[in-house]
């Protein structure tokens, strides 16, 4: 039964420049899910996609592989995570290379850790899922969320909530933006992650950061720090 780790991680970022290597509290981010793809020991190979020769370097450096680089054609912006993993499957089928199993790790997820990954992995092969992935609960019931009219004035989306009480309302859950791992054969031939045969692991809110700006950076090494305190206070 192999196992595939990709990470991918191109070169151009419009929010955050070079954000896949930005410092996280002193290290490259990416490094973060490098250290805990290869701490896993689950994977054959744990490789970094990229078009971009600096990312690579420090993928090299952190332990991981780039076998090949990236096309052109899937380091634009419109490129999607599903016609990576596509591309990466397929230029290793051509090397006489293939897995049954794979995992997708974002390069900007360093709450990411080899017991999350285990958890997942037993979770996909013990319910035959085709992809597991880890989500978080949204805070505020989603069935209550409002928008702005053109009048400036507040609405809510859907009005036959309104007066139900949040408690009362079935809770609601994101994708955590973190990894996917998945049976590679299926992936093929349905050509998407997610699934109606897709199982999930639910992480609190401490253990996720979405990163899109500056802010979300700093709130992701604050929520880091505590999470590291909070474990060496647990010994």
């Amino acid at each position: 039964m192999s196992r595939l780790a990709i990470i991918p991680a191109r070169g151009g970022s419009k929010r955050i420049p070079r954000k896949n290597i930005k410092l996280f509290l002193g290290e490259p981010i990416i490094s973060y899910s490098i250290k805990a793809a290869l701490k896993s020991n689950l994977f054959d190979e744990v490789m970094v996609s990229t078009d971009d020769n600096e990312i690579k370097e420090i993928a090299l450096k952190y332990g991981a592989k780039v076998p090949f680089m990236r096309s052109a054609k899937n380091s634009n912006d419109y490129a999607t995570t599903v016609d990576v993993v596509e591309e990466v499957l397929e230029t290793y089928r051509l090397q006489k290379k293939q897995f049954d199993y794979c995992c997708c790790i974002y390069p900007t997820a360093p709450f990411v850790s080899e017991n999350l990954l285990t958890e997942a992995f037993h979770k996909l092969l013990d319910h035959k899922f085709d992809c597991v992935f880890p989500v978080s609960k949204y805070s505020f019931p989603i069935q209550r969320g409002m928008t702005i009219n053109k009048e400036d004035k507040i609405e809510m989306i859907d009005a036959s909530k309104m007066n139900v009480r949040s408690q009362d309302l079935d809770p609601s859950y994101h994708d955590a933006g973190q990894f996917y791992v998945f049976n590679v054969n299926l992936f093929l031939q349905n050509h998407k992650l997610w699934t109606n045969n897709t199982g999930c692991l639910v992480i609190n809110e401490l253990e996720a950061q979405d990163i899109d700006n500056e802010i979300d950076w700093k709130l992701a090494e604050l929520k880091y720090k505590l999470l590291v305190d909070a474990k060496r206070n647990s010994f």
